[in-house]
């Protein structure tokens, strides 16, 4: 039977949220002949209807229902009500996302064992290393089509990047170009090559940058074996007395509850709305929340040490021109403890647009320091730090006494820096400044970080049952229908940018669960 699928076909693999992980899982099944009955609690925006505009865009894809924050990070003090920058559509993030496409280091899979016991982090080694990631790292490339692997060229480097290279190569760093990116440098698998707009996080209006709402989605429905029920929001995961989860209630786009059978659930929703539709989801077999017996559900959260370095040049740079995030100085992304910290950090390219910059370059500030600031927009160059933050047991997502517009609790964000963060972002303003000053620079700026973009951990992968909600394939420990497919199943963060790992793992989860499937295990 092809799409749509009735609501009473308990043979479907029902998947919560489109993006990263849940638009690949998705496509991927269907790919196999597996029925997939895909639920987006955002609507559906392609091409065509994306905004070049930073504030109008925001308002066509963010998510801002209501959060609640909690924790010492600044962005709690900034912008309590939205700690993630994240999208609600067809697509979710990787509408958003700028492309930057790392593998993590073969050291980053195995960081307690690397770092030792850090104290006051709950760091875990990962139950998979980089030799079996390899080649789903390979697909994962070949799909999003990342510059700077297999022979595909990379990026033009703009005037934002020529200073950060110069500045960066004038101190001595040698690993410094234009990243590896889920951007087209020339056309690819039916998408064109980037048009250097400078609009990447409103969406790419060329389809140049890969992004699931144009590619994966629509490529699963084609094979009549996935369908998308945009604006969709999932309420609660539902389960049989034997504790297995048996179909997913949710809100249509008309406000009504309806409810789909499933054989199989993958949860895709962010490090926030995961844990909150698994505590949500709580009943009297599973009082804490489902497959969450060792109440690690929510727990763990990260979102990558973070912060900018803006600069100000005697000539224009015109940073806005060209790709928003095409240059990476990877040096510093070592584990070298003489610096002070564990871990190590990426410095990439970012530009934004008047309206963002008017927002984050330094929230509540004024004055003559901040106005003249942004009178010298024309002659900024910026750039915005990616680092491995640590993972804490007290950093988590918990339910607030919040309400969403369904009557459901809300997701709130405890999140307070580890001194490890602190010292590594301190680090990296500091070599962020002295790469501006290195060519010039007559001002520079060190930025509080903004709304989380990279939310991991909350239901992190673990060997032991004990340590974390799911196994190395996203697979619940305690509820063996039920799975993780999204960032949130990041054991630990690495130093890269996450979407090329959160993709990998979507392959090779789907590979896994069609296996099984036929297999009758599932």
């Amino acid at each position: 039977m092809t799409a749509p699928f009735d609501l009473n076909d308990d043979s479907v693999v029902v998947v919560i949220g489109t993006g990263a992980g849940g638009g690949v899982v998705a496509n991927e099944l269907a790919q196999k002949g597996v029925s997939v009955v895909a639920l987006e609690a955002g609507g559906r925006y392609l091409p065509e209807d994306y905004i070049n505009d930073e504030w109008e865009s925001f308002g066509q894809l963010a998510w801002v229902d209501p959060r609640t924050t909690s924790g010492d990070w600044r962005v709690a003090k900034d912008f309590s009500g939205l700690p993630a920058w994240i999208v609600k559509a067809v697509g979710g993030t990787t509408t958003h996302w700028a492309g930057a496409s790392i593998r993590f280091q073969d050291h980053e899979w195995k960081a307690l064992t690397t770092y030792g016991a850090v104290e006051g982090a709950s760091l875990l080694d990962w139950p998979i290393d980089a030799a079996e990631m390899a080649p789903w790292y390979d697909k994962a490339e070949a799909k999003l089509g990342v510059t700077r692997t297999g022979d595909r060229a990379g990026l033009p480097g703009n005037n934002n990047f020529k200073v950060f290279e110069k500045g960066a190569k004038a101190l001595g760093y040698k690993e410094v170009h234009t990243g590896r990116m889920a951007i087209n440098s020339a056309d690819y698998d039916g998408r064109m090559a980037c048009q250097q707009t400078g609009f990447c996080f409103q969406g790419c209006k060329w389809g140049a940058k890969w992004s699931a709402a144009y590619t994966d989605i629509p490529r699963g429905e084609a094979t009549g074996n996935l369908e998308v029920r945009e604006r969709a929001h999932v309420a609660r995961i539902l389960h049989d007395d034997a504790g297995k989860v048996t179909g997913v209630e949710y809100f249509d786009k008309d406000g009504n509850l309806q409810m789909q059978k499933a054989r199989i659930v993958c949860v895709a929703g962010n490090s926030f709305e995961s844990p909150r539709l698994l505590l949500n989801s709580a009943s009297s077999m599973f009082p804490n929340g489902l497959a969450n017996s060792s109440d690690q559900v929510g727990r763990n959260y990260m979102r990558h040490t973070t912060g900018s370095v803006y600069a100000v040049f005697e000539k224009p740079v015109r940073m806005w021109r060209g790709t928003t995030m095409a240059g990476i100085v990877q040096d510093e992304a070592r584990h070298d403890p003489s610096r002070g910290f564990v871990g190590g950090y990426e410095l990439e390219t970012l530009a934004l647009g008047i309206p963002f910059m008017a927002a984050f370059l330094n929230p509540g500030g004024w004055g003559r320091s901040f106005t003249t600031a942004l009178d010298a927009y024309e002659n900024m160059a910026g750039m915005w730090i990616v680092g491995e933050d640590m993972p804490q047991a007290t950093n988590r997502v918990t339910l607030s006494e919040t309400k969403d517009q369904w009557g459901l609790p809300v997701a709130n964000v405890n999140f307070s820096d580890h001194p490890n963060d602190i010292a590594m972002r301190n680090h990296a303003y500091g070599r962020g400044e002295a790469i501006y000053r290195a060519v010039g620079a007559t001002r520079t700026f060190p930025t509080p970080p903004y709304p989380s973009t990279h939310n991991l951990g909350t239901n992190r992968m673990s060997e032991k049952p004990e340590d974390g909600v799911c196994n190395k394939w996203g697979q619940s420990h305690d509820i063996a229908n039920l799975f993780i497919s999204d960032g949130s199943q990041f054991t630990t963060g690495a130093a890269e940018n996450p979407t090329l790992t959160i993709v990998a793992l979507a392959i090779r989860q789907a590979d896994h669960i069609a296996s099984e499937m036929a297999a009758g295990n599932l």
